[in-house]
């Protein structure tokens, strides 16, 4: 005759403090939905209150914004053409107003950015280990330095390069004949360099998200290396869309991006863990 012996479930092993600390933090569903809605509404705020400090003081963001636009001007014509016809003008009754509005809103986003980062990593933080935290914090500093990088070459370096082409692209009237003129509109020149500034400073990001990629064991550094030749297309087709459809700007954006690609890759390999040598 057979004992029936009752099931014992093994003992759990005891859990470690990161581990106790993360299962404090866990929640239902609906207390999840709950922060992020939270930490979402805190992020919207501030991007609010930045706008209305950045619309009060507009005027002084487009001068701003305006300076590559003059110091092209200036480089390619001289001073004096600033005030012989080369300001920027609006065709549409609302169209400088409308500009205003989007002048405010990139202000305002630029000053919500360290706010947005710091809801974000809130809302990651409890699911993460000590160790994990530890190795985060850095590209938190990382980032915003790397984006600021990012919009100062679009600022100082490629915004420039595109309105001297530009500029140098007029045309004398020939006796009797019809010149070629630029007549640049406020709303298309503002929308071009705010799109070069945030595109630039996001497409900077590559090198956090590949660290961060390798550090939770997802693409370690020798495939990012190996497949380096797939990320240069990328980048390139990457490139001609975030920039204006001019060769020049394309590749400001894409050779920038290739050397921060490999940075990226060889900062991932060195964090690789070792092989382990065979006995």
């Amino acid at each position: 005759m057979t004992d029936l012996i009752p099931h014992k479930d093994p003992v759990d092993p005891p859990l470690t403090p990161d581990e106790e600390a993360i299962e404090a933090t866990r929640a239902p569903l609906m207390e999840h939905l709950v922060e992020l809605r939270d930490r979402l509404l805190w992020s919207v705020g501030s991007i609010a209150i930045g706008f209305f400090i950045c619309f009060a003081i507009w005027h002084i963001l487009l001068a701003w914004l305006l300076l590559p636009y003059e110091n092209a001007v200036i480089a390619v014509k001289g001073a004096a053409a600033l005030k012989s016809g080369m300001g920027l003008i609006y065709t549409a009754p609302l169209e400088a107003f409308i500009t205003q509005i989007k002048v405010a809103m990139f202000g305002g986003f630029c000053l919500a950015f360290p706010m947005i980062s710091f809801q974000l990593y809130r809302f990651v933080a409890p699911g993460l280990y000590s160790h994990e935290k530890r190795a985060f914090t850095p590209f938190l500093i990382m980032a915003p330095v790397l984006f600021i990088m990012g919009a100062a070459m679009a600022y100082f370096v490629v915004m420039p390069m595109v309105m001297q082409f530009s500029l140098r692209q007029e045309l004398a009237p020939a006796t009797g004949g019809v010149g070629v003129v630029y007549q640049g509109k406020i709303s298309e020149y503002v929308g071009m360099i705010t799109t070069l500034i945030l595109g630039f400073g996001a497409c900077f990001q590559l090198p956090v998200v590949q660290v961060l990629l390798g550090r939770a064991g997802i693409v370690d550094g020798q495939t990012w290396l190996e497949n380096g030749r797939y990320a240069i297309f990328g980048i390139f087709v990457v490139a001609a869309v975030v920039t204006p459809p001019d060769v020049i700007s394309q590749f400001s954006l894409a050779v920038p991006l290739i050397i921060l690609y490999y940075i990226g890759a060889f900062l991932v390999k060195m964090g690789d863990p070792k092989d382990a040598t065979p006995s």
